[in-house]
């Protein structure tokens, strides 16, 4: 048995003297603008719609843009300044599936440009916003869907026991795509235009649903055998809830532009997809929350210290915002009270989790716990 050391600062809290430092800084940062512009996008699918609420969906999807400018300037003061270590985030076992973060953040500004940013930019430059994210986007995450795998079958070191929903990241991208790039068709002109995109939206989403299934699996699988492990790694539990929101989310969006993108008789088959598909995950889904809750209660109250805080906090805010959307998505489709209900709860449920990580991560920020050097943070042992 041998034993490979990782470093993983996304996943420890700092324990001693931080030394606030740009050197490890990563692509997992970007979960940050994730997490918060889909407080603003679910805030404009609910079915039901509180006076304000889109009022302050607007202002939380301006600071998302602010966000974002500064996690990319960080971003390419952390590539001029600390090359080596940008460039070794590739080659760690447990940073490199974050890459899969900056193109769905790219993805969710774009998508809140047209759902919420239109009255404050204007039509066209919201459409103008959405279209030229959305394509970086899915560029970007079609290529770490493709790349962050090819490293870890050919050149990654992981145990039988390493399955994480961090796994997810790289590969859920173009669900993210699919879902929000029918936002785009309605602005296309009739014709193969819409055809070629909403083709190209079902495609990625065979694409992320098949991928995220058969990893889903492995971490049940690594579950069963192996048991929840350290508990600074329970929040990236609720990773799973991504791609599943998500696809529900997408089958939605999807169906309502079918008929006006696809010829007979297939327009009309795809717009069944909502809830013939998107029951059934929905129900799967819940499944796994419920798990997920559990699980993060359980290591919450036997760790001494309590969960430990780190941006995998962040696993709390988009993958539930993804449930929310999809709920949301749902209740429309079929007008089911219930499912009103419950898009409300979860939302509720986004939000608090929203103001908890966002307060904890301008906490570790400004006291340098989130910033510090590598060097001077513990490591986590993966063994194989």
């Amino acid at each position: 048995m041998t034993t490979t050391t990782i470093a993983a600062p996304a996943l420890t809290a700092s324990v001693a003297g931080p030394r606030p430092s740009l050197a490890s800084f990563g692509p997992n940062w970007f979960a940050c603008v994730m997490g918060t512009g889909i407080v603003a996008n679910a805030a404009a699918t609910l079915p039901v719609q509180p006076s304000g609420l889109l009022e302050a969906a607007r202002v939380v999807w301006v600071l998302d843009v602010a966000l974002l400018l500064v996690v990319l300037t960080a971003t390419a003061v952390h590539w001029l300044h600390h090359p080596v270590a940008a460039r070794g985030h590739l080659d760690d076992p447990t940073m490199a599936h974050f890459y899969g973060a900056p193109a769905m953040a790219l993805l969710t500004v774009g998508a809140g440009a047209l759902l919420v940013g239109q009255p404050l930019i204007g039509t066209e430059a919201a459409i103008a916003v959405a279209a030229v994210l959305w394509s970086a986007g899915t560029v970007l995450g079609l290529a770490t869907a493709v790349v962050v795998p090819y490293r870890a079958f050919t050149t990654h070191r992981v145990g039988v026991d390493a399955a994480f929903g961090g796994w997810l990241m790289p590969v859920v991208p173009p669900m993210v795509s699919a879902a929000t790039g029918p936002l785009l068709i309605a602005h296309l002109p009739a014709g193969d235009l819409r055809l070629t995109l909403h083709l190209a939206c079902l495609m990625m989403f065979g694409l992320t649903l098949v991928a995220s299934l058969m990893i889903i699996t492995l971490i049940w699988g690594r579950l069963m055998h192996h048991q929840v492990g350290a508990a600074a790694a329970v929040p990236t539990l609720w990773i799973v809830l991504g791609p599943l929101g998500q696809s529900i989310t997408a089958s939605h969006t999807l169906a309502v532009t079918a008929p006006a993108s696809l010829p007979a008789p297939y327009g009309d088959a795809v717009a069944t997809l909502d809830v013939l598909f998107g029951a059934p995950m929905w129900g799967f889904a819940l499944l796994w929350a419920s798990l997920a809750l559990a699980l993060t209660v359980r290591a919450a109250r036997t760790t001494p210290a309590g969960l430990p805080f780190t941006l995998t906090w962040w696993s709390f805010t988009f993958p539930v915002g993804t449930l929310v959307t999809g709920t949301s998505g749902l209740a429309a489709a079929t007008g089911a009270p219930f499912l009103v209900v419950a898009a409300v709860a979860l939302y509720v449920a986004l939000v608090v989790a929203w103001l908890l990580v966002a307060s904890r991560t301008l906490r570790g920020v400004w006291f340098g716990h989130l910033l510090r050097d590598p060097g001077t943070g513990p490591a986590v042992a993966s063994r194989a």
